[in-house]
Formats: C-alpha cells, sequence, structure tokens
C-alpha cells in the first residue's frame, strides 16, 4: 500500500509506467477511497486528477466510471464525484475486496467472509460429488497433492490450498457458485495467513483429503460435511461464537 501523498494531491501514489493508464489510474485512485484520503476531504475533480497524474481527461473519466461501476464513488452532472460509504461499496468485486484487506486487517472482514464461504462451499462440495467429471477429480488430486508437497516445502502452501478450493468451486458445474472464484481467490490470501500464523502450520491435508474423497465417491453429504468442518474450523480460530 502506496504512502500518503501531500494534502495537494489529489490522487495517493504514482501510476507505474508501463501499464495500462486507466487501469493504473483506477488502482491508485480505488485504494486511496477504500483507505479513507477522502474522509474529510472533497474527491478531486477530472481537471485536478488529469492535471496531477498528467494523463488524458479520457482516461480520467474511464477510470471514475469503473469506480462508479464498484460503488465507490457517485458521477453526476453539474454535482462533480463524490464517495460513497462504505456500505455502497461492491465486495464482490475482487479489486474493492482486496483494497479492502490491504486498508486495515480486519478480523470481522474475514469472519463475514468465512461465513459466506460456509453457506457456499459446503454445498458446492456436494454439489461437485454429484457432478464431477474425470477432469475435475484429476484437478482436485492435484490441489491435495500441492498441499501435501507444500508441507515438506515442495510448493506454495498459500495457493495449493486456494486452487484446491477453487477446483471444488469449478467441479460443481454450477456457474454462480464457479465464478466466486475469484472473490475466494482473493480474499483466501489473508484468511489463510492469518489462520496459519494462528495455528502455526498450513492447513490440515487430511481434513482437505476427506472431501476429495467424498468427491471422488459420489457422496455428497459426506462432502458437505466435510467441507464444513474445514470452515468451521477457521471460523472457531477467528473467534466466531456459532461457526455452524
Amino acid at each position: 500500500m502506496g504512502r500518503d501523498a501531500p494534502d495537494t494531491d489529489p490522487g495517493s501514489g504514482t501510476i507505474e509506467l508501463g501499464r495500462n493508464l486507466t487501469h493504473g489510474l483506477l488502482d491508485t485512485l480505488g485504494r486511496a477511497i477504500v483507505t479513507g484520503r477522502y474522509e474529510k476531504r472533497p474527491f478531486p475533480t477530472e481537471a485536478e486528477i488529469t492535471k496531477t497524474h498528467g494523463i488524458s481527461r479520457s482516461v480520467t473519466r474511464e477510470a471514475v466510471k469503473m469506480l462508479t461501476a464498484k460503488g465507490l464513488v457517485s458521477a453526476r452532472p453539474r454535482q462533480g464525484t463524490t464517495v460513497l460509504p462504505a456500505s455502497a461499496w461492491n465486495l464482490f468485486d475482487t479489486d474493492v475486496l482486496r483494497w479492502t484487506l490491504e486498508r486495515k486487517f480486519s478480523v470481522d472482514l474475514l469472519r463475514h467472509f468465512n461465513q459466506l464461504r460456509v453457506a457456499i462451499e459446503p454445498e458446492a462440495a456436494a454439489l461437485a460429488a454429484c457432478f464431477r467429471d474425470e477432469s475435475d477429480l484429476a484437478t482436485i488430486r492435484h490441489g491435495l497433492a500441492q498441499m501435501e508437497a507444500a508441507e515438506n516445502g515442495l510448493a506454495d502452501t498459500l495457493e495449493s490450498d486456494i486452487a484446491f478450493h477453487v477446483a471444488i468451486l469449478r467441479a460443481s458445474k454450477n456457474p454462480f457458485y464457479a465464478q466466486f472464484h475469484s472473490v475466494v481467490s482473493t480474499a483466501l490470501h489473508t484468511s489463510i495467513r492469518f489462520t496459519n500464523r494462528i495455528k502455526g502450520r498450513s492447513a490440515n491435508v487430511a481434513d482437505h483429503a476427506a472431501v476429495a474423497d467424498a468427491i471422488a465417491a459420489g457422496q455428497p453429504d459426506a462432502a458437505r460435511n466435510a467441507m464444513r468442518r474445514i470452515i468451521g474450523d477457521v471460523l472457531t480460530l477467528i473467534g466466531d461464537p456459532d461457526p455452524r
């Protein structure tokens, strides 16, 4: 996360050279909004943004449109652009979720995310047990094998855990669950690091193997319950009073 810019700077940080200008400006302004830069001062005008970052008006307008679509700002003719309250932000947007997690570590946010997971991933696992094909099973088993390798320092612990969960979402064959993978990937990067620090170790491979075995055996109830146990353990670690 970049350092705060002086009060005279209507942006935060510098857009990296070589990056797409629109997305670079989006990232700069989006992070500035979420980190609270504009809580006590107005959002800059298009002219101010354009001058500060040395970019065209068209790039600025496109970036503001994207911020609007993410629920971060409201842009109206003759009224200018105003920052919206956090309750209006689209947390299912991976950029917004990433900026929010970067803003300040929040156990409450992780708890809310895992409460959402426990409502979705166990059912995705049950569906995967019913509709998975051989390719899905191979991807799930590969994720599990990478988790086992990570235990011996031969693979990335975080990425292998995430790959396992994403493989199951996709194996559900439900397009809504499958599209949830980007949110899961983004938030799990923070959630797994946090819970691993508490436990002093990485995820329990045996618990994940139980999910994979149930899916392979075509046992939806067992798959559902095994996945619920994994996320329930996370909620217990985070401090949810009733993780069920």
